[in-house]
């Protein structure tokens, strides 16, 4: 599962905290320590369309009404602090912050721009409200690591008015990019790093000194790397041209956001799994998609080392990342130009960072 909406809840009193971890594909629930060592964790799977044209009983809430009372019970009492993950911040969300009906009300304003993740990142805190209504709650921001870019990585070359509007790169997973980067930290303190975060979502970081310097998504998280589900990176004269043959902006957001990516270059699966037993099997959809992944994998880590001026780490994290043998085997046959360089594979652990965040807030 990759690319969720994350709330976690600290208990004041022994500084537990529980990571509720809710994305397009999966429910994830962990319970941590405050300096982000992991006590418990289990998880449940759902779909894309459960965030709303599914069943009822298939929603995201009633999939919490019916896992997460049970799943705690005896485990954490007292709660009364709950953190959420939310992925786009926008200019304005640059660190933790308290919710309150202002703050949520400007999230509800982003959700356009991540609508895969913003979305029910509010529900989650709904549903939180709800069940637990004496809950202090903070917010966390996957585009706050990415606050170091330089003007040089985060500007794109459109009109100046346009810019003025607040239209530029802001970058994703930077939850994860951060726990790859503090990982990776501990081996030297100014390392070339390159973060591959590959999963439902996918983008690559390159990281100098525990600073993010560039990354592959941009104003939304559907910029850079083919993905399951959204396309990544396409000539925008190509959408112009379909927004001239009277495809509405509606079916435009749907088709590259649900149905492009694996999912539409092969026409079979949005899962990387599938798609490699497939293809071992001459499914040519399969083939095609997972050559043009690798191309455009293999091309973005170029640019990210280029950024960098060499590489010391690559670090393979997410779902694909962790769990795809054969790419592995792959980037290093074709990275061997790079020069030496380590090629590491890291779990994910936004539910880690989360509740190290509420351990700094305080709380």
């Amino acid at each position: 599962m990759t690319e969720p909406a994350t709330a976690a809840v600290a208990d004041a009193a022994t500084g537990v905290v529980l990571v509720l971890n809710a994305g397009s594909s999966s429910l994830k629930v962990s319970v941590h320590s405050r300096s982000g060592d992991s006590l418990w964790r289990d998880q449940r799977s759902w779909s894309v369309g459960a965030a709303e044209g599914a069943a009822p009983e298939e929603r995201l809430e009633a999939v919490l009404d019916a896992w997460l009372p049970g799943a705690l019970a005896g485990r954490v009492a007292g709660l009364t602090v709950a953190g959420h993950r939310v992925v786009h911040g926008g200019e304005r969300f640059t660190a933790p912050v308290r919710l309150d009906a202002a703050v949520l009300e400007a999230l509800e304003e982003l959700v356009p721009l991540a609508p895969l993740h913003n979305g029910p990142a509010l529900r989650v805190m709904r549903w939180l409200s709800r069940w637990q209504p004496g809950l202090t709650q903070w917010a966390c921001f996957d585009t706050a690591f990415h606050g170091t870019l330089p003007a040089a990585a985060r500007t794109y070359a459109i009109p100046a008015r346009w810019r003025a509007e607040g239209l530029r790169r802001f970058g994703f997973h930077g939850l994860n990019h951060q726990h790859v980067a503090e990982t990776v930290a501990r081996r030297g303190e100014d390392l070339r790093l390159i973060s591959c975060h590959l999963g439902a979502g996918c983008s690559l970081c390159a990281i100098r000194g525990g600073r993010s310097i560039a990354t592959t998504m941009g104003y939304t998280p559907l910029e850079g790397l083919v993905m399951a589900t959204r396309s990544g990176s396409i000539d925008p004269g190509l959408l112009l041209h379909q927004l001239r043959r009277g495809v509405t902006a509606e079916e435009l957001d749907h088709g590259l956001q649900q149905e492009s990516g694996l999912l539409g270059l092969s026409g079979l699966s949005a899962s990387m799994k599938d798609l490699r037993q497939a293809a071992a099997a001459g499914h040519a959809g399969a083939e095609l998609a997972i050559a043009v992944f690798r191309h455009q994998l293999l091309q973005g880590i170029g640019a990210m080392a280029a950024s960098l001026g060499g590489v010391d780490v690559i670090a393979l994290t997410g779902g694909i990342g962790e769990h795809d043998g054969a790419l592995k085997r792959e980037l290093e046959e074709a990275l061997g130009w790079l020069g030496p360089f380590e090629l590491l594979r890291i779990p994910a652990d936004e539910e880690g960072v989360i509740a190290r965040h509420c351990g700094a807030a305080g709380v």
